[in-house]
C-alpha cells in the first residue's frame, strides 16, 4: 500500500471541518487523523496525531492560525501548515508564510487545487527531510553566505535592461543552459523578475511547484536550511529557482531576502545567472549590488539607447567598479537604419559583446518551451551565446575590499538616485 499522507483539519467551523474531512476522503493517498476546532486543540492533537499536514484556517477566536502555526514549529516541526483563508489579501500571505505555512490557499477552493497542494507540499517536505538527514554536516547552507561547503564561491551574472522587449530573459536562460551543456559549469539562473517572471515559461517548467516565495521563511531568518529543495534541476541540465507563481506573492519578497537568495545560490553554483526585472526597485539594486557582472542588453532601438545612456550614468553614481557592466547587443545584425558605431558614439563606450539576430530558431523553441542552445545549438546565435557565456563564466572571482564602493558612499548615491521615493 503506498505511503498515506496523515492530515489534521483545523477550523471553528464543524460544517466546514467535515466538509474537508468528506472531499479528502475519497483520496486514496490521504489519511483524515483528526480535527481540531481551534489553533489551542491544534497544538494538542499535533503533538500526538503526528500529522504530515495540518490544514489550517487563518481566523479562529481564541487562537488564530499564524499564531498556531508559529507554535506548531516548535511542537510539531515535522508537520508542514497549509493556511486557508476567506480573504486573499497580500498581507495575510505574508504573515503566513513568515509563520512557517507552506501554502495558502483561498476559500472557496476545489477539491483539485486542495488535494494537489497537499501532495505539493508533503512531497516537498519529505524531500527537504531527506535532503538533511544525508547531507554532511560540514557541507550545509547555513548562515548569510550559505557557508560551509569548503568551495570557491560562483560568479554571479546579472541580466539586466532598462527597457522591455529586447530579449533579456531569453539571454539569461540560453546562458544558463550554455554553461552548464557546453562549459560543464553547476549553473543557475534565477528569476528576478518577482512579479511578471518568464524564466519557467521559457524552460516549460510548472510555476506551482517550486518557487522562491517557499523560502520566504527561511530567507527571514537568515538559514538555507532547504534551497536545494526549491531550486528545480531541468532537463538541460541548468537549475532554476522561480519567481513566484502569483504576481502578489512578490510583496514577501524583500532586498534582503533576495541578496541572501543569490548569495546562498552562490556558494552552491559555480554560476549564477539572474534575470532581472527592466525597472529599478530595492530588489533589482539588492541584485545588481551583488553581482560580479552586469550583462546590460540594449538593441538596435533609439529608445534603448536612451535608456542605456541613462543606466550608464546611474551605475557610475552607485559607485559601480569598471568592468562590472558589460554591453550586449541584441540582435545585432538587424538592418533598422542604426549601426554599431552610431550606438557607441551615442552612448559613449563600446560594445562589449553582440549577438546576432535569428527569429527563426528563438521563436520556434520559445513557443516549444526549449531553450534554442538546445534545439538548435549550431546556428549562430548559439555561438554567440557560448562565447558569452565562456566570457563571463571562466573569468576567475575575485572579491576584495576594494572591488566596490563603501557601503556609505551606495547609501549616499541610491539616497540621491531616488530621492522622490
Amino acid at each position: 500500500m503506498a505511503e498515506q499522507i496523515r492530515i489534521l483539519i483545523v477550523d471553528d467551523i464543524t460544517e466546514t471541518r467535515n466538509h474537508l474531512a468528506k472531499l479528502l476522503s475519497f483520496e486514496s493517498d490521504i489519511d483524515v487523523v483528526g480535527s481540531a476546532a481551534s489553533g489551542v486543540e491544534a497544538i494538542e492533537l499535533a503533538g500526538s496525531l503526528h500529522p504530515d499536514v495540518v490544514l489550517m484556517d487563518i481566523n479562529m477566536p481564541d487562537m488564530d492560525g499564524i499564531a498556531a502555526t508559529e507554535q506548531l514549529a516548535s511542537r510539531a516541526p515535522t508537520a508542514a501548515v497549509v493556511m486557508m483563508s476567506v480573504q486573499g489579501e497580500a498581507d495575510y500571505l505574508r504573515r503566513s508564510m513568515l509563520a512557517g505555512a507552506r501554502e495558502f490557499l483561498v476559500k472557496p477552493f476545489s477539491s483539485d487545487e486542495l488535494t494537489s497542494s497537499i501532495r505539493q507540499v508533503h512531497s516537498r517536505e519529505r524531500d527537504k527531510r531527506s535532503r538533511i538527514a544525508t547531507r554532511p554536516a560540514a557541507s550545509g547552507h547555513g548562515g548569510e553566505g550559505g557557508g560551509g561547503s569548503g568551495r570557491e564561491p560562483g560568479r554571479v551574472v546579472a541580466v539586466f535592461s532598462p527597457k522591455g522587449g529586447v530579449g533579456r530573459t531569453t539571454i539569461a536562460v540560453n546562458l544558463a543552459v550554455a554553461a552548464a551543456t557546453s562549459l560543464g559549469r553547476d549553473a543557475v539562473v534565477m528569476d528576478g523578475s518577482l512579479q511578471f517572471g518568464d524564466v519557467g515559461v521559457l524552460l516549460n517548467l510548472n510555476p506551482k511547484n517550486k518557487s522562491i516565495a517557499d523560502l520566504v521563511p527561511e530567507l527571514e531568518a537568515g538559514v538555507a536550511e532547504s534551497l536545494d529543495t526549491f531550486v528545480i534541476s531541468h532537463s538541460s541540465g541548468a537549475k532554476v529557482l522561480l519567481a513566484p507563481p502569483h504576481p502578489e506573492q512578490a510583496e514577501l519578497i524583500t532586498a534582503t531576502h533576495v541578496k541572501r537568495a543569490v548569495e546562498w545560490l552562490r556558494a552552491s553554483h559555480d554560476l549564477v545567472v539572474v534575470d532581472c526585472t527592466a525597472s529599478f526597485n530595492d530588489t533589482t539594486l539588492a541584485i545588481l549590488d551583488a553581482a560580479d557582472v552586469i550583462l546590460t542588453i540594449l538593441s538596435l532601438e533609439i529608445t534603448s539607447i536612451k535608456n542605456i545612456r541613462l543606466f550608464l550614468e546611474v551605475a557610475e553614481q552607485l559607485g559601480y567598479e569598471k568592468g562590472k557592466v558589460r554591453l550586449v547587443l541584441n540582435r545585432a545584425d538587424s538592418t533598422l537604419g542604426i549601426r554599431v558605431s552610431d550606438v557607441e558614439s551615442s552612448i559613449g563606450r563600446r560594445i562589449d559583446h553582440t549577438v546576432v539576430s535569428d527569429g527563426r530558431s528563438v521563436v520556434y523553441a520559445l513557443n516549444r518551451g526549449i531553450p534554442f542552445y538546445v534545439s538548435n545549438r549550431e546556428a549562430q546565435v548559439s555561438q554567440d551565446i557560448l562565447r558569452l557565456a565562456t566570457a563571463v563564466a571562466s573569468e576567475v572571482h575575485v572579491r576584495s575590499a576594494g572591488d566596490k564602493a563603501s557601503p556609505a558612499s551606495q547609501k549616499a548615491a541610491k539616497k540621491s538616485l531616488f530621492a522622490w521615493r
